[in-house]
């Protein structure tokens, strides 16, 4: 026959199981709105039967039932779904770095406004067009000095400003590198933690889930591949190489590269490139977006300079008419570094200014083009001349600062800045998506790990009822066993 106190054990594993769930679903709650956090469950299991002992036991089918015990705390998590969203992540890390220097570099630009350079350049071939009314005119010639001091400026400011866009992403990169350095220390803190307690049969599920929370930022950086390793740990590879490894990170470490000036990055004493992730779009923007802008503005330059210098050194002066001699072979637009009397044109958009000659002398300005026996105070030819650079169609070259399709300086410009807006929508399109995919595989990672107050109330409210009925169970048989202990034998007394 069974045992006399089998029904109170039976309703004590009852209650001890009952309570197990109860304080996991309270975990649950109290976690409900903390980041990374994955909801667990008190998984349960019948405990061994017992055959009724005794000499005249019957033989009857299955075996007497021993209660219940808390097999494991399970975190109810999809690996398939972290590893799709850490794809995903790094995806529109790429797109939102991508996307946030093309619009700084559309801010920088300006265009179309009244105060871009295409707007300068069109007020400077306008006022030498204006010069060509009246050549002698003082203000006509002022107005040409100071629009083109204006568009030397403007091209100068306009290199600066990338230049500094090029040196803040290349401290981002330093920064990201720190980050990741950061991040790699913690997972394999993680790392330590988990092995030293997993042997010893405890889930470590919290430590689990900031190990996972770190992943994700850190999948958003670069490409992230994570490999399941002995007790619990993981290893991490970035970019193929080597990150975290058991109980050990390698360091990011980041050096200026001699010949750019821009850091490189290095990991474990390997060359880390990174191909996708927001360090891969800091990369190339720094590497290439910011570059080609800047390329593109040293051509327009160079050759609006070389145009008009070629011109006005062939052209007459006011000063060479009223002397009466040659041409005084005077460029107008000079290199900033050049020495004081050199005719060096100039050589980027960072190093443009007008030659010092007309900044001192309006008359050193050449609007007429020589005649033979004595150029004419009115002739305009050269100041036309000019005004027509506008429209002319300069030929394709094979050098750094020629064209490589033939046009016009003003079309050159412009498609600079509609392939700038080309590809900033390009990339917005491409971060809105790989937002809108990341977010929806985020919401399938919460319907399945994500804590409802809700459905934990609707919990909790199922383990105090078997916990209260547990606890009536053990009543019933302690009235039992006291009818048994102190009623038994009394017969007539």
């Amino acid at each position: 026959m069974r045992s006399t106190f089998h029904g109170i054990e039976v309703s004590k594993r009852g209650l001890f199981a009952q309570q197990s769930a109860l304080n996991t679903t309270g975990h649950n709650i109290a976690n409900a709105n903390t980041e990374g956090y994955t909801r667990q469950r008190a998984n349960m299991q019948a405990t061994t039967g017992l055959p009724y002992p005794g000499m005249n036991a019957s033989v009857e089918p299955g075996l007497l039932g021993t209660g219940v015990n808390v097999v494991s705390l399970q975190r109810l998590r999809e690996d398939f779904l972290d590893i799709q969203y850490r794809s995903e992540n790094k995806r529109q890390g790429y797109w939102d770095a991508r996307f946030e220097t093309l619009e700084k570099l559309e801010g920088i630009m300006n265009e179309p406004s009244d105060t871009g350079l295409q707007k300068v350049m069109d007020q400077m071939w306008q006022a030498w067009q204006d010069l060509s009314k009246d050549p002698t005119n003082t203000s006509a010639r002022a107005v040409v000095r100071e629009r083109s001091k204006a568009v030397a400026d403007t091209f100068s400011g306009l290199y600066s400003h990338l230049k500094e866009i090029q040196s803040d992403l290349d401290n981002v990169m330093g920064v990201k590198a720190m980050e990741m350095n950061s991040l790699g220390q913690q997972i394999a803190s993680l790392n330590r933690q988990i092995s030293d307690v997993v042997p010893h049969g405890y889930q470590p599920n919290d430590l689990y889930d900031q190990r996972d929370v770190l992943l994700d930022k850190l999948s958003k950086l670069v490409d992230v591949k994570m490999t399941p390793g002995a007790n619990g740990m993981v290893n991490v590879t970035v970019e193929g190489q080597d990150f975290v490894t058991g109980l050990t990170s390698q360091p990011v470490t980041t050096q200026q590269n001699a010949d750019t000036g821009l850091l490189d990055l290095s990991l474990g004493g390997q060359m880390l490139v990174p191909t996708t992730g927001y360090m891969a779009g800091v990369y190339e923007a720094r590497g290439e977006i910011v570059p080609n802008m800047m390329q593109r503005l040293d051509v327009l330059a160079v050759n609006l300079t070389n145009e008009i210098n070629e011109l006005h050194r062939k052209g007459a002066s006011l000063t060479d008419i009223k002397n009466g001699g040659a041409p005084q072979d005077l460029p107008f637009f000079l290199d900033a570094s050049a020495p004081a009397g050199s005719k060096d044109y100039p050589k980027g958009a960072g190093s443009i200014v007008v030659n010092p000659a007309i900044l001192a002398s309006l008359d050193a300005i050449a609007a007429a083009q020589p005649e033979t026996g004595g150029t004419a105070v009115g002739n305009n030819q050269n100041a036309l001349e000019i005004a027509k650079i506008k429209f002319k169609v300069l030929q394709a070259g094979t050098g750094p600062t020629d064209l490589k399709e033939s046009s016009t300086l003003d079309d050159y410009y412009r498609y600079t800045i509609g392939q700038l807006g080309i590809d900033s929508q390009e990339a917005l399109r491409n971060q809105k998506n790989s937002e809108l995919i990341v977010g929806t595989v985020d919401n399938q990672r919460q319907s399945v790990s994500g804590v409802s107050i809700d459905d934990e109330m609707a919990e909790m409210v199922k383990y105090q009822h078997a916990y209260s009925a547990s606890a009536r169970v053990m009543t019933s048989m302690d009235e039992i066993l006291d009818k048994v202990i102190n009623g038994m034998g009394r017969v007539g007394l």
